[in-house]
This record gives structure tokens, sequence and C-alpha cells, in this order.
């Protein structure tokens, strides 16, 4: 059976890897004609430095592989192994997104 969660119940879920790394926390979700198209994802500080000190990253819908208690996102996503399945969100003083991804 399909439980279905209202968006604000999921605000705040701890996002981790399919490895079961901790990337970081759903901070919004990004809507398009009453669907989800994605998540901004605040990154955590183990993360950060990989991501070239990106605070967050916007992942695609179709990259989450679980919702429940957590969040579980497909590892090969990340930027080190796809760099165009993410859009970066730049820190303080950090570089453009475009930047971010060269």
């Amino acid at each position: 059976m399909l439980k279905v969660k209202n968006i604000s119940e999921v605000i705040g879920k701890k996002v981790y890897t399919s490895e079961g790394d901790f990337f970081g926390q759903i901070e919004e979700v990004n809507l398009v004609d009453n669907r989800i198209e994605g998540w901004k994802i605040r990154i955590g500080s183990g993360f950060a430095g990989a991501l070239g000190g990106a605070r967050g990253v916007v992942i695609p819908h179709q990259f989450v592989k679980a919702i429940g208690d957590v969040f579980v996102i497909n590892k090969t996503m990340l930027p080190s192994m796809r760099e165009d399945a993410l859009d970066i969100v730049p820190g303080e003083g950090a570089a453009s997104a475009e930047e971010e991804l060269i």
C-alpha cells in the first residue's frame, strides 16, 4: 500500500546515498504543474568539499531511490560520477554553478 505524504512532512528529512553515506537534508521541493521535478538538498559537511564548497544541490526526482524516514539517492548521479546530473547551488563567495561544473 502506498502511503502518500505531504510535502511539508519531508522537508528536513536526512538524505543518504545508495552506499549509505550521509549526503545532507531536504531543504525545498521544486514543483512543476503539481508534479515533483526535483529536490533542493543542503549538503552535509562530508560532501561539501567534493562539490567545490557548494552549500546545496538540486537533485532531479528520478534520481531519488526511496522516500521514507530518510531519502535515498542514487550515488552514481553525484557530480564526481556525472557532472550534468545535478544543479549546484553555490555558497556565499563560491563560483557560479557553471564554473563549479567545469
